[in-house]
């Protein structure tokens, strides 16, 4: 390798300053190191793919952000995705020190290096084994664990202080050495002198490039270290005052070696960007950036739950129809979904969940359900959409179809935890539900206990409908395929919500909503019988709702309860006055590519302070913080943010303070104890140089219950290795009267669990349970695994949840790389190389105790690849063939746990003082770059160096591989 690389990986990771420290401040912190090389990499896989078919790739001003990236990427309408994406994989990262302050081997302190690299190398095979399983989320929660572990080495070792300008690379590889570790009585610090650390480390340690880090304790009189070894340093460290005394952490501009902060943050960057390239490597580069949250179509998923028992042929066949005309007007546009999501349910069965990213497979899987059975009339229906709403991404919307009572009613507080926590929207479409169906003849007592079973279970799905901002259509099976329009109008990934309200029993009131200029398609979903109602336009306008041809209202359509308004888009406030005595549901959507993101905020128990993201319910009845992102613009602002009771008029105003990035922090003096949503008002600057023009208002479906329980889990490993029991420990917190407390687990995948039924809690007091989880032995490794822990105060008059996700990991025993052996090169390369061809034949293998050739890809080049893999594919042949003006190829090779290989080739031109060209076919052409593997590190420091902030850029390189 050309000896300037060093100096120019050193150049380039100069161009950012990155941090450790969990909060902001003048020092740089770990969200920051997170969200840069997020950012490099993606764009890095972008102009990849963009190359890849010919076409150009433009990097966008810097600083990249999350609203840039998509752009560039031609994936806009994945910004929402892409931001929560980032935010789920930061959340995660600094929730290690809040989670895991007390444990040296997260944070490499106490010279736990192996410790510490056996979490980063364990927590990446459950990152690669969840992507091959399309399980994307538990993948995004898995590496902002791993990362947190990963950047503390380089503040907290003395890596940076040795000398290095690399990362080291080892720290990602469960096989290979990491370094010379000090011996357990090796003295490795002298004292500081007075406030200036810069020198406390020993000369031989620094000398011999012996790995030290620092000691850390919390505790007065319980905190030690061995004699002679190094501290952490800084206030909580109780260690830094016994000899000798100081510290070498890197974690701020301030701390011990905050000299070197700005080095070590730099490193951190850019081993965060070596370990994103090599989960790349290992999913290939769209499945990389389906972890990322970014797609070429919409970002939404297609998501159906379906009965197939005896009655819903007619159903299945209009679902069919639905899916086709979707599949077939979106495929290849922008409004393409994500991802395909398929759960059938019948009694007693129900599942398997079918994800797919390919249409026809979709497609195909819908046409193979058929209808029969059943059993007795209810199904297992909620037990399907446990399934959905823990399969499909977050923000999904789900469509049930059914036309019976749900028999699994026991999982409905299950289900809307779910909901609450997925933040997804449920719609069912309930056919016949009132009507005899499939099942034999009933004696009149029969009838009338069935007939108020379903009035219930009817009662059920508007429930659920509801928390989740989604509608309880009830409709003839005759009907279903016109009120199937809903599916195809709420494809569109630029769905927002501007107004939902819910009244039952029904009442007169006025309600109102702004519409800007950045919305399109404006529509009013109305479900309810028997309503009317007035529009008035901004323009002061009107129109009843017995006129549904006039000048406000474009287009009209009802069926059974439900009915769909298209409006003419007019931008201003807009009033609707509702009359009914019945119940109904409002809402009113539009497209619009800006949107908002958020999560409530508790103060961290923890002692570094700041604050703790909300996963479950907040409190009930007393102060309140929430954190709003606006996506979809870089120049919105938020003006006002409102809790707006769901079922009636009251509302509590927060004091908004911007936070930058799009982030902005509301404050309430009180959380409501009655169902709520978050309403949003802001402005955009560059929506149009009208006034009335620049503000927006959306609302959050997802209703949204404060609760005077706590559950919490604060230190469960998040791996599931098969036929082996997790005991997972919880505590339960009650903020009003105490009592027996029902406890209750719900395992997604249907997995054993044991747990107490029961609770006792002392008024405001806590009490601890566990939970044991085990997976059966022959489950495949990268099944993701949802539990839901629930605990219910006496009488059910308040319920609070945590819901978590395992990984299933079977032990890895396979950690080299596969290897390629050159069988031949080929070439008759010219001046004109558009008239010329070249040739390559490979050999890849995985070795004897490898796991098998899995995947061959191009990472480098635009020629043809044509791969035979042997019986078992523990080896192949690889044949490339490209024009001579496409010189270079670089193959990446994946075994089936993730291991990568590199394999690097360039042909050149033959001499042009032949009178002909020549064919060479010899094992080791001169002109060819020799065989490469990622587990070379002077070639993983080259693909690195291309990965950091200016990757845009070409700069000229010689590179030369032995």
């Amino acid at each position: 390798m050309s000896s300037r690389l060093p100096v120019l990986c050193l150049l380039l990771l100069q161009t950012g300053s990155f941090g450790f420290y969990i909060f902001g401040g003048e020092s740089l912190n770990h969200q920051e190191i997170t969200e840069r090389a997020i950012l490099n990499v993606t764009l890095q896989v972008c102009r990849t793919l963009a190359l890849a078919v010919g076409e150009d790739f433009t990097f966008p001003p810097q600083p990249f952000t999350a609203q840039s990236v998509p752009v560039a990427c031609q994936a806009s309408k994945s910004s929402k995705t892409f931001l929560q994406t980032i935010k789920l994989i930061k959340k995660k990262n600094w929730r290690v020190d809040i989670r895991y302050l007390f444990s040296p081997r997260h944070h490499f302190d106490n010279e736990k290096f192996s410790e510490g690299r056996n979490i980063i190398t364990s927590g990446l095979s459950a990152v690669k084994a969840n992507n091959k399983q399309e399980n994307f989320e538990a993948a995004r929660q898995q590496l902002g664990e791993i990362l947190h572990s990963l950047q503390d080495f380089y503040s907290h070792s003395n890596w940076v202080e040795m000398g290095n300008k690399l990362p080291n690379s080892n720290l990602i590889k469960s096989n290979a050495n990491i370094g010379n570790i000090a011996a357990e009585g090796r003295a490795t610090c002298r004292n500081c002198d007075g406030d200036d650390c810069r020198n406390n480390i020993l000369e031989d340690i620094l000398r011999e490039k012996i790995l030290t880090s620092g000691y850390f304790g919390l505790v007065p009189f319980f905190s030690t270290k061995p004699k002679g070894k190094c501290s952490h340093g800084g206030r909580f460290d109780r260690t830094s005052n016994i000899e000798p005394k100081g510290g070498i952490n890197k974690d701020k501009l301030s701390s011990n070696h905050g000299h070197l902060h700005t080095n070590a943050a730099n490193m951190a960057i850019a081993a965060t960007s070596e370990l994103l390239e090599d989960i790349r490597g290992a999913a290939g580069d769209r499945p990389f950036l389906q972890m990322m949250g970014i797609s070429k179509g919409s970002s939404k998923a297609l998501c159906f739950v379906i009965d197939t028992t005896g009655s819903m042929s007619d159903d299945i066949a209009t679902v069919r129809n639905v899916t086709s005309s979707i599949i077939n007007s979106k495929v290849g546009t922008e409004d393409e979904p994500s991802v395909y999501i398929l759960v059938p349910f019948s009694d007693p069965d129900f599942g398997p969940l079918i994800r797919t990213t390919d249409p026809n497979v979709f497609k195909n899987a819908i046409n193979s359900l058929s209808a029969d059975g059943g059993g007795d009339f209810a199904e297992m229906s909620l037990s399907g959409l446990q399934l959905a709403l823990t399969g499909a991404p977050p923000n999904s919307e789900i469509f049930l179809f059914t036309d019976a009572p749900a028999k699994d009613i026991y999982l409905k507080s299950t289900v809307i935890a779910l909901i609450e926590r997925t933040k997804s929207v449920v719609n069912f479409m309930i056919t016949n539900l009132l009507g005899f169906r499939r099942r034999r003849q009933s004696s009149n007592n029969q009838q009338q206990q069935h007939s108020r079973m379903v009035k219930s279970d009817a009662q059920l799905y508007k429930d659920l409908a509801q928390a989740s901002g989604g509608q309880a259509i009830e409709v003839t099976k005759s009907e279903l395929q016109v009120a199937t329009s809903l599916i195809v109008e709420s494809s569109s990934s630029s769905l927002v919500t501007l107004l939902q309200a819910t009244r039952n029993p029904g009442k007169v009131e006025n309600f109102t909503f702004t519409v800007d200029d950045s919305v399109k398609n404006l529509r009013i979903y109305i479900t309810a019988r028997s309503v009317s109602f007035t529009l008035i336009s901004p323009s002061g306008e009107s129109q009843q709702s017995s006129n549904t041809t006039g000048s406000l209202i474009t287009a009209s359509q009802s069926v059974g309860n439900f009915q769909t308004l298209q409006l003419q888009t007019q931008v201003g406030l807009w009033e609707i006055k509702m009359v009914s005595t019945n119940g109904y549901s409002l809402k009113v959507v539009g497209e619009s590519p800006i949107d908002f993101l958020f999560e409530f905020l508790e103060v961290s128990q923890g002692l570094l302070g700041g604050f703790d993201v909300v996963d479950n319910r907040p409190t009930a009845g007393v102060n309140g913080s929430l954190m709003v992102t606006v996506t979809g613009s870089d120049s919105a602002t938020v003006t006002e943010v409102i809790l707006v009771e769901s079922s009636g008029s009251g509302q509590v105003n927060g004091t908004v303070e911007a936070q930058g990035g799009g982030d902005f922090l509301a404050q309430f003096d009180r959380i409501p104890s009655q169902e709520f949503v978050v309403l949003v008002k802001g402005q955009n600057s560059n929506v149009s140089t009208r006034e009335a023009s620049v503000f927006f208002q959306r609302q959050s479906p997802t209703n949204i219950r404060a609760s005077a329980l706590t559950v919490t889990v604060e230190d469960s490993q998040s791996v599931l290795v098969p036929g082996t029991p997790l005991v997972v420990p919880f505590s339960v917190t009650t903020g009003g009267a105490g009592g027996n407390f029902s406890i209750k687990a719900t395992s997604d995948q249907g997995f054993t669990s044991a747990i107490p039924s029961s609770l006792f809690l002392e008024t405001g007091g806590s009490a601890n349970g566990t939970v044991n989880l085990t997976a059966p032995i022959n489950t495949t490794s990268g099944t993701d695994v949802t539990l839901t822990i629930e605990a219910e105060a006496p009488g059910g008059t308040d319920t609070n949840y945590v819901v978590l996700l395992f990984t299933v990991l079977r032990t890895v025993t396979d950690f080299t790389q596969p290897v390629c052996e050159l069988l031949s090169l080929q070439s008759n390369c010219s001046e004109n190389c558009s008239l010329s061809m070249w040739k390559l034949s490979v050999q890849v293998t995985d070795g004897a105790e490898g796991t098998g050739v899995d995947r061959v890809s191009l990472r480098q080049g635009n020629g043809t690849l044509n791969t035979t893999l042997a019986a078992g594919n523990e080896n192949g042949t690889l044949v490339y063939i490209a024009s001579c003006c496409s010189p270079d190829v670089e193959l990446l090779v994946v075994d089936r746990v993730g291991n990568v290989g590199s394999c690097s080739y360039r042909v050149q031109k033959t001499s042009t003082s032949s009178s002909q060209a020549t064919t060479t076919s010899i094992p080791n052409p001169p002109t060819a770059v020799a065989v490469v593997s990622l587990s070379t590190k002077t070639v993983q420091s080259f693909f690195l160096c291309l990965s950091i902030t200016i990757i845009g850029l070409n700069i000229p390189f010689e590179m030369g591989i032995n």
